[in-house]
């Protein structure tokens, strides 16, 4: 593959990623049986403030980003995007995904969300082209601290959702199964939409181990 045409598919693997991101994370909206746990905050900080979820994601990614700094670390092209993009995304989704009322719909919503929010993952890693915020803010915490990414995941994870629980955000067995299943799923996707030229070597230079599932 030439080189305009491999960072064009990176590209497109890049926007297509964040894209479905977004629009998953408004299936998950839809079933309402509960959020990833960033979205538990995202949706409780939207029943507070009035402002659309999409826009607090896109706000609270510009805050944590902001954190970046005293930690030294670098966004990418795929930081900012994914500020930029997944809560439009998600917003715009949301604008023309009517309710489902029913319990086995809901429950098919939550298995396609979590589902293509896998896929999504999977594609927007694979692209390279820089950590999203949030995980940033992992590996510039462990590089600073010593402290292993699983441990100040887990911390601030729980954190997060205990805060936007509080704040009205939705947690429940989607928040679980979440959990339980993204890791895996994305590493499955990550092989399916791998670049043919990237390896390991690639993803190492995004700065972002291979252990930290990248999320908006």
């Amino acid at each position: 593959m030439s080189t305009r045409g491999h960072l064009g598919r990176r590209l497109v693997q890049l926007y297509g990623g964040l894209a479905l991101y977004g629009a998953s994370s408004a299936l998950l909206v839809r079933a309402d049986l509960g959020m990833e746990p960033w979205n538990v905050l995202h949706q409780g900080l939207s029943r507070l403030t009035g402002l659309s979820i999409g826009v607090v994601m896109t706000l609270v990614g510009a805050l944590v980003l902001l954190l970046w700094i005293p930690l030294r670390q670098r966004p990418g092209l795929g930081t900012v995007s994914n500020v930029l993009v997944i809560g439009f995304a998600l917003d715009a989704t949301l604008s023309v995904l009517p309710a489902v009322h029913g319990l086995v719909g809901r429950a098919l919503l939550l298995v396609a969300g979590i589902v293509l929010n896998g896929a999504a993952t999977g594609l927007y890693i694979a692209a390279a082209f820089g950590p999203g915020p949030r995980d940033g803010l992992m590996t510039g915490l462990h590089q600073r601290t010593g402290r292993s990414i699983r441990l100040l995941r887990t911390c601030v994870e729980v954190v997060v959702v205990a805060t936007g629980f509080a704040l009205g955000g939705t947690v429940g067995v989607g928040t679980v199964l979440y959990a339980l299943s993204i890791g895996p799923l994305a590493q499955l996707f990550l092989r399916v939409f791998a670049l043919p030229s990237s390896g390991p070597a690639t993803m190492v230079a995004t700065g972002a181990p291979a252990r930290a599932i990248l999320r908006p």
